[in-house]
C-alpha cells in the first residue's frame, strides 16, 4: 500500500478540534440567509476570500463572527453532523471534540438548545456507524474567570456527557494561571483537564498549564522545544501534546510545511499526534495535515502509525478501548 493510502485509510483519533471552527462557508452562509444575519459578504467566493486572514487574532474574529450564525438545536446538531461525517470518511475511529459555549450563551443562546443539538448528532453517529466520541468543554482564556465558572455551572446538567474542560481562545496575555481556580473546581468534579499552550505563547504557559491547571495534555505545545528541561519532562512523563500541522503553517507558527517540527518532536520520545484544529479555516481536515506531512516531511508509514498509535494512547478512552483500536491499527 503506498504512504498516501495508507495514511489515508488508517483507524485514527482526533484529538484537537474545534467544532465551531469547523464551520464551512457554504453552512455560513445557508444559516446566515435562514436566520436573516447580514453577513459583510457579497457571495460564496467573499466568505473564502476572508478565510485568508493573516493571523491568530484576525482568525479568532472571523471564527467568533461565523459562529453568530449558530442559532438553534438543529444548527448545532448540523454543524455537528458534517463534521462526524467527515470522521467517517478520513478513518476518524474517535475524536475528541472541543466546544466553546461561552461564545454562544454570551449572545444569549441557551447553554442547553447548543447541548442538545451536539449530543443529538454525536447519538446518531455512535448508532449508525459506532461513532467514538467525547466532549472537551472549553472556557474562553481572553473572558474572565468568573465567566467560566458560570459556565461551568450552566454544565451541571450535562456532566455526565462532557469529559474534560480545556482553554483556548487567544493566548498571549491570558496566562494559564489566569483560570487556576475555576480548573481546580473542575478537576474535582470528576472533569478531566487540557489546555492550549505553547502555540504562539512560550514555554512558560506549557509550564504554567502543566503545574497551575493540572492538566494531562497540552493542545499544541510545539514551542516546548525551546526549553530542553521541559522537553526532558514532557518525555519523562508522556504528556501527550496535540499538534495541528497546517495550523500552524497557516498561523505562522512555522514558514512552510518543511519546517515543522513534528517529526523531530516524535523522534526525541514526545508523545505527539497530528489534529486539524478548524480545519476549513487552516487548510484541511485530518488526513490533509497527514498528506501535508507526505508532502513537507517525508511522513513514512512507520512514522504515521505511530503517530496514530499515539492519538489513541493520548486519548480519554478506558484502557481496553484504547487496547482494541490499538489492535486495529496494528492489524491495519
Amino acid at each position: 500500500m503506498d504512504i498516501i493510502s495508507y495514511v489515508s485509510d488508517m483507524p485514527k483519533a482526533e484529538l484537537h478540534l474545534h467544532i465551531e471552527g469547523t464551520l464551512e462557508p457554504e453552512m455560513m452562509m445557508a444559516l446566515a440567509e435562514k436566520h436573516g444575519v447580514v453577513l459583510p459578504y457579497a457571495t460564496l467566493e467573499d466568505v473564502h476570500a476572508a478565510y485568508n486572514f493573516s493571523d491568530l487574532q484576525s482568525f479568532l474574529d472571523l471564527y467568533y463572527f461565523g459562529a453568530s450564525v449558530l442559532r438553534e438545536e438543529s444548527d448545532f446538531f448540523d454543524l455537528m453532523w458534517a463534521y462526524l461525517v467527515k470522521c467517517r470518511q478520513q478513518n476518524i475511529v474517535h475524536t475528541e471534540i472541543m466546544f466553546d459555549p461561552q461564545t454562544h450563551t454570551d449572545r444569549g443562546i441557551a447553554f442547553e438548545v447548543m447541548m442538545r443539538g451536539y449530543l443529538g448528532a454525536l447519538k446518531q453517529a455512535e448508532a449508525e456507524w459506532g461513532q467514538s466520541s467525547k466532549l472537551i468543554m472549553c472556557f474562553l482564556r481572553h473572558l474572565s474567570q468568573a465567566s467560566a465558572f458560570e459556565t461551568l455551572r450552566m454544565a451541571e446538567p450535562f456532566r455526565d456527557e462532557i469529559d474534560a474542560v480545556g482553554l483556548d481562545s487567544g493566548e498571549l496575555g491570558n496566562p494559564p494561571e489566569k483560570f487556576t481556580e475555576v480548573f481546580t473546581a473542575a478537576a474535582q468534579q470528576g472533569y478531566q483537564c487540557v489546555a492550549h499552550a505553547g502555540e504562539e505563547g512560550p514555554p512558560a504557559y506549557i509550564w504554567g498549564a502543566l503545574n497551575s491547571l493540572n492538566v494531562t495534555r497540552i493542545d499544541h505545545g510545539v514551542r516546548c522545544l525551546e526549553d530542553d528541561e521541559l522537553v526532558e519532562q514532557l518525555v519523562r512523563d508522556q504528556t501527550p501534546l496535540t499538534v495541528c500541522p497546517l495550523s500552524n503553517v497557516r498561523l505562522c507558527v512555522v514558514d512552510e510545511m518543511k519546517d515543522h517540527p513534528i517529526l523531530a518532536m516524535l523522534d526525541k520520545g514526545l508523545l505527539v499526534t497530528v489534529n486539524s484544529d478548524d480545519p476549513p479555516y487552516f487548510g484541511g481536515y485530518l488526513n490533509d495535515n497527514f498528506l501535508a506531512m507526505v508532502g513537507g516531511l517525508g511522513l513514512n508509514q512507520a512514522q504515521a502509525k505511530q503517530l496514530a498509535a499515539n492519538s489513541f494512547k493520548a486519548s480519554f478512552l478506558d484502557e481496553d478501548k484504547k487496547v482494541q483500536f490499538l489492535d486495529a491499527l496494528e492489524a491495519f
